[in-house]
């Protein structure tokens, strides 16, 4: 069944609540989050209250739009002290839904921002980039996290990795709309089975990003075909075992003392907290790191539900800081013959 919403002021067509998914979410998150999930299902299922950062593109910097976005009341992200938030990068987000029109891609210009959820910026902050490294974007697509990486710091290279062919031109086109070609030359984009990278590549990266294939709740909730919907749902029991494979091999890919951030964009705990524990329980050669701090420094901006994982963090939306849902987990690999 389909719930059509309002339609918003601005003449664009109407989402379509999907009901067998929200009856789902339902059941599952209000047993998971318990009391904050009628707050968070306020905001998923009204796209009138979702929220666009715009992440400001270091390769051509927009000065004029920088100057109306503060008159516009918009302020930039970690206003508090984060010791490895790099200076390059630049994000700003606004209190309210308050949207900028997108871009078009036009080739041969590179773009000035990039309209993404602010919390998608977690992970790649918890990765602690820094020049000249070797770093792998596990499953890139469609290019948000790696235009982000590029804004922290300027890597050795960087594999940007994507199975769906589909998708794998939807990156290109990301990265040339806002990487400049010197650049894009330590870049490679690669179509491979990122279960299969860590046999290809053992030990080869500093850091390795796995934004990994999920239960996206935003885009679920939304499903235009509700017969789709439904066979998604039952087969998302499937997802953990696809994200425990690929985080396996993303290690085996990780060099000794690399740092390995896994980030979804789903509440449940199955594709969350449960896929990082089986990956911790079984695998000696990784350690949790606690980024509780990351979540302290950032609160003023970001609403957290407990994940009872000092590795990891899950940002919530509620009404104001409509970011979300984004889990975040970090790692490091130390050497195999250590001690826990």
């Amino acid at each position: 069944m389909l719930t059509r919403l309002n339609a918003k002021s601005d003449g664009k067509l109407a989402k379509q609540l999907c009901r067998v998914v929200l009856d789902q979410f339902d059941k599952q998150y209000s047993k998971e989050l318990g009391d904050s999930w009628s707050t968070v299902r306020d905001v998923l299922v009204s796209p009138s209250l979702w929220q666009y950062a715009v992440l400001f593109n270091r390769f051509n910097y927009p000065f004029e739009l920088e100057k109306d976005l503060h008159l516009r009341g918009y302020h930039t992200i970690f206003r508090g002290s984060l010791p490895y938030y790099p200076k390059s990068m630049k994000c700003y987000l606004s209190r309210s839904p308050d949207r900028m029109p997108s871009e078009r891609h036009q080739t041969g210009s590179l773009k000035k921002y990039y309209l993404l959820n602010a919390a998608s910026l977690l992970p790649v902050l918890a990765l602690e980039l820094s020049d000249g490294e070797t770093v792998l974007d596990l499953c890139a697509a469609p290019g948000g996290k790696s235009v982000a990486l590029l804004q922290c710091a300027s890597p050795g290279y960087l594999l940007c990795n994507e199975y769906d062919s589909r998708r794998v031109r939807w990156l290109g086109q990301t990265l040339e709309s806002f990487i400049p070609q010197p650049l894009i030359n330590v870049i490679k984009v690669s179509e491979s089975d990122g279960r299969e990278m860590g046999d290809a590549q053992p030990e080869t990266f500093d850091k390795v990003l796995v934004d990994a294939p999920c239960s996206n709740d935003r885009s679920w909730l939304f499903s235009s075909d509700s017969q789709k919907a439904a066979n998604r749902l039952h087969q998302r029991s499937n997802l953990p075992v696809l994200q425990v494979e690929l985080l396996r091999s993303a290690v085996k890919a990780l060099r000794p003392g690399g740092l390995l951030v896994y980030s979804t964009c789903t509440l449940s705990r199955a594709e969350n907290q449960d896929v990082i524990s089986e990956i911790l329980t079984s695998n000696s050669t990784i350690v949790p790191v606690d980024i509780s701090g990351l979540a302290r420094t950032c609160s003023q901006d970001f609403t957290f539900a407990p994940t009872n994982q000092k590795c990891s963090l899950l940002v919530i939306p509620e009404k104001g800081k409509a970011w979300g849902p984004m889990f975040i987990a970090k790692l490091k690999k130390i050497m195999s013959t250590g001690k826990w």
